[in-house]
């Protein structure tokens, strides 16, 4: 079949799903509900179900009442249950799949469970939603007359009694349909690579002389690879070695810091970038719209949410509402119960809404990743924003960043320290360093007034980094790979000690 047709067809079969969305648009609320209503019905007969008495639920109220919020550690010992083989303990259909995710703020790995309902109602309907709004946006789009250059993870499949994990990438790749395969590069067996330096060449290898029309990835792994392809080849930007490229559908870390980046290696007006909100746990947000910084909340997708607002946040006054009841622009802690067994369970996320008809968001950090040591409240949306403005105004770039208080001591105050891997760093560090600190200010009322005559915040302090030092400090941790972050903020110092002492080293 020729490769306009197929474009055509597929571009068809994807925008037939806007009617749906639209649903969960008008009835944003009551879809919620009926879905919390679906998820507890399927589940009363398993243990979980058995232990909260689900058959005698009926409503919102009651389920709030009865089931606790969790953490990781709460459901582990029913999730370690599930993965020795044991079934219908916190889902009503055969779970084999399990997520790895370590992320960034423990060492201990989880294992999320992947029901095939999740793999097929939530990932892949995600994916196949992110297409579609993109495509509803830009009719003339060419998507699918070339491939999408993916970077994943960097995990293969491992089998545990009869039960199977690895990076959700490759969980997805792993039970992809064949179709997928062929308008994706590189192939399944590079994806699934698990060394990462000998996967970046065999990456460009099979890439380098493909039809790519569009990138998905991490931005600042992604970056890597897109820097080393062009070091590899000479050219100037990538549409030298793509003339066909339109659009990188990116997530997992802000690409605030990153834009500027990207335009110079995509110097194109008219190439479009669309972001994603989706972790191990779920597909949660789509970028729905050209040129906006707003995601859209799926709705659909066997995920119900709750919010925590972060001012009560591990206190005693800790209360989740529904979405029916959120506030625009304030913080929000997001908890989730879903079509993978997980049961008011607390991603780690922090949201806050920029629209409430429809459902609009964006995401300002991790729970365990900010610094409200001097209750200056500084989340990692404020640093993003920060670091990209500074950038700009003293036309340097960075790599990555990470960022821990110092505590008063003594009669001295206190301060944030930040540790910046600079690709071009500025020509005045201090003037950078006094531009970033006014920039924080603006954005955040509660650190300003930290700063206000030094009262209580000295200015922040600045360590430059080596070259290479937090990609040494990934290898290190061994977590070199597109799912892999640096933790960016810390109430503690115990990330960028390492870095401090990491920074000292001679590459050997």
């Amino acid at each position: 079949m020729p490769l306009p047709i197929i474009n055509s067809i597929a571009s068809w079969v994807l925008k037939q799903r806007i009617h749906q969305i639209e649903l969960f648009l008008k009835y944003p609320n009551e879809v919620q509900e009926e879905l919390l209503m679906n998820l507890i019905r399927s589940s009363e007969n398993t243990a979980i179900g058995k232990v909260y008495e689900y058959s005698s639920i009926k409503s919102y109220q009651t389920f709030t009442e009865r089931v606790p919020i969790s953490t990781y550690e709460n459901l582990e010992p029913l999730i370690e249950q599930t993965r020795k083989g044991e079934q219908n303990i916190l889902w009503n259909t055969p779970i084999k799949w399990f997520a790895k995710s370590s992320g960034t703020t423990n060492a201990k790995s989880k294992f999320i469970p992947v029901s095939t309902e999740a793999l097929e109602d939530c990932h892949y309907k995600g994916s196949k939603d992110l297409l579609c709004l993109y495509l509803n946006n830009n009719e003339n789009s060419e998507l699918f007359l070339g491939k999408s250059l993916r970077l994943g993870g960097s995990s293969q499949i491992y089998e545990n009694n009869n039960t199977f994990f690895g990076d959700l990438s490759a969980i997805l790749i792993e039970n992809m349909p064949v179709w997928a395969e062929f308008s994706s590069t590189p192939s399944n067996k590079t994806s699934l690579m698990s060394e990462w330096e000998s996967k970046i060449t065999a990456i460009i290898n099979e890439t380098r002389d493909e039809n790519v029309t569009s990138f998905a990835g991490v931005p600042s792994w992604m970056l890597v690879l897109l820097n080393k392809i062009l070091e590899e080849t000479g050219e100037e930007n990538l549409f030298d070695i793509w003339p066909n490229l339109e659009v990188y559908f990116h997530g997992g870390v802000s690409f605030d810091p990153y834009r500027e980046q990207y335009k110079k290696i995509l110097p194109r007006n008219n190439f479009k970038y669309y972001e994603i909100y989706n972790a191990s746990e779920g597909f949660f947000a789509i970028q729905d719209l050209n040129d906006s910084n707003d995601l859209l909340l799926m709705l659909d997708y066997g995920i119900f949410y709750e919010f925590i607002p972060m001012d009560v946040f591990g206190t005693e006054n800790q209360t989740a509402i529904r979405l029916a009841d959120v506030s625009l622009d304030k913080n929000y802690a997001v908890v989730i119960t879903t079509n993978g067994g997980l049961w008011r369970y607390l991603v780690g996320d922090t949201i806050r809404f920029i629209s409430l008809n429809p459902y609009r968001i964006r995401v300002t950090g991790r729970t365990k990743h900010y610094i409200n040591v001097f209750g200056e409240e500084l989340m990692v949306e404020n640093t993003d924003r920060a670091i990209a403005k500074a950038c700009q105004m003293t036309q340097s770039e960075i790599v990555d960043y990470t960022v821990a208080p110092v505590f008063m001591k003594d009669k001295e105050k206190g301060a944030h320290e930040w540790m910046i891997e600079f690709k071009r760093a500025p020509k005045n560090p201090i003037e950078f360093q006094k531009i970033l600190d006014e920039n924080l200010q603006a954005l955040n009322s509660d650190y300003e007034a930290k700063r206000y005559n030094n009262m209580t915040l000295n200015p922040l302090v600045l360590n430059v980094a080596r070259p290479n030092l937090f990609y040494d400090w990934l290898k290190q941790q061994n977590k070199l790979g597109g799912q892999n972050k640096i933790p960016r903020l810390s109430n503690q110092r115990d990330y960028l000690e390492q870095l401090l002492s990491l920074q000292v080293r001679v590459n050997s």
